[in-house]
């Protein structure tokens, strides 16, 4: 009689164990679901924009006898990790975030309601377009490349006629009164779509997105540089999205100069202005000194512009033959690897940290 009493009660607790076992592991996929906003894709443009300029660097290598004495080689085998190691994240952050879209709609609409929060939405499309542009293998057919393409850009499309329609026709939404550095996220989307249609050959689709980007850009530029009330309203969190106005003029440079040619007069006057922003932001580093206390996603946010801004002094070297060119070239390089080795480690040291409970993003565009 003890005996079976005894079964009795083990069993009854390990089904107990059990049921909260499945308990717990629901609702840490469901906070999982809670935490992960677009911010997160931040990871993902990184990573995708390292692995592009891995590839234009050995490019480079390949041609200039100069560089090739000062390195040997760069392993393409890096270069491949990078893209592969950048085609898995965007994977498992997309179906994370469709999963959030599913499950947890509300959040993904306060997002799209928000000033901040909607810019990131370009983010994945943007992170997807890089990829198709670094692709280590050619798509055997030029209507499938096509088919990608469009699916990357037609959301960026969308995206832009409902933004760029809010800001001057709804007057809570007018730019004036939420323009934030990370605004220039939707233009960049527009520069990303016009420099991959133009390497690409498709010339028109590549001029009318790079007109809607520029024009916009333009604006946004203007708008943010009067410091009226929106641009005054980010946390300190997320100051590292200022590096966000060199990424998008060193963007532009790079799908004009695809778009045209060669790096041009104008593709050189974007690529000066966005090194004489980087020189700005980088000789005020007390801009960035609340934002460094504690460890966030949003530090990826220094990566991918700088990036961007290597990527287009690589054009410039290769276009303006010289030693300068070719050491502000490797100086940028080498600086962009640094940073982005610097967050890898810091992320993988901070993993606990990745999806915390007090994240300010979420409480930002919760209040709003």
């Amino acid at each position: 009689m003890g005996e079976e009493v005894f079964e009795s009660t083990i069993k009854v607790t390990i089904s107990d164990d059990t049921m909260k076992s499945n308990v717990a592991k629901k609702s840490s996929s469901a906070s999982l679901l809670t935490k992960l906003h677009a911010g997160y894709f931040r990871i993902s443009l990184s990573l995708g924009g390292q692995a592009l300029l891995w590839k234009v660097l050995i490019e480079h290598l390949d041609k200039s006898q100069t560089l090739h004495h000062l390195f040997h080689t760069l392993p393409s085998t890096t270069f491949l990790l990078l893209w592969w190691i950048s085609l898995c994240t965007l994977l498992i952050l997309s179906f994370l975030y469709i999963l959030r879209c599913i499950f947890h709609f509300s959040l993904v609409k306060s997002e799209f309601l928000h000033p901040v929060g909607v810019n990131y939405l370009f983010a994945p499309w943007i992170s997807w377009l890089l990829l198709l542009q670094s692709a280590p293998f050619s798509i055997p057919h030029v209507g499938s490349c096509q088919v990608f393409w469009w699916i990357f850009v037609v959301p960026v499309g969308i995206l832009d006629v409902k933004i760029y329609g809010q800001w001057f026709t709804t007057e809570k939404r007018f730019l004036s009164m939420v323009a934030n550095p990370t605004s220039q996220l939707s233009v960049l989307g527009n520069l990303t779509g016009a420099w991959v249609a133009s390497k690409k050959e498709w010339k028109e689709s590549a001029v009318c997105i790079f007109t809607l980007g520029l024009t916009h850009y333009l604006v946004v530029f203007i708008t943010l540089y009067q410091r009226l009330s929106g641009s005054n309203n980010l946390p300190a969190m997320l100051r590292p999205s200022f590096f966000l106005f060199v990424a998008a003029p060193s963007m532009a440079s790079l799908a004009w100069a695809s778009i045209s040619g060669n790096f041009d007069m104008s593709c050189r006057m974007l690529f000066f202005l966005s090194l004489f922003l980087f020189t700005s932001l980088v000789c005020r580093p007390a801009l960035f000194k609340k934002s460094m206390r504690k460890f966030n996603v949003a530090w990826w946010a220094y990566s991918f512009p700088l990036t961007f801004l290597a990527l287009a002094s690589a054009q410039y070297a290769h276009q303006v033959k010289g030693p300068v060119s070719a050491g502000l070239m490797l100086l940028l390089s080498a600086l962009s690897v640094l940073v982005f080795v610097g967050l890898t480690v810091s992320t993988a040291l901070n993993l606990d940290m990745l999806l915390a409970d007090n994240d300010r993003y979420l409480n930002f565009t919760k209040r709003n």
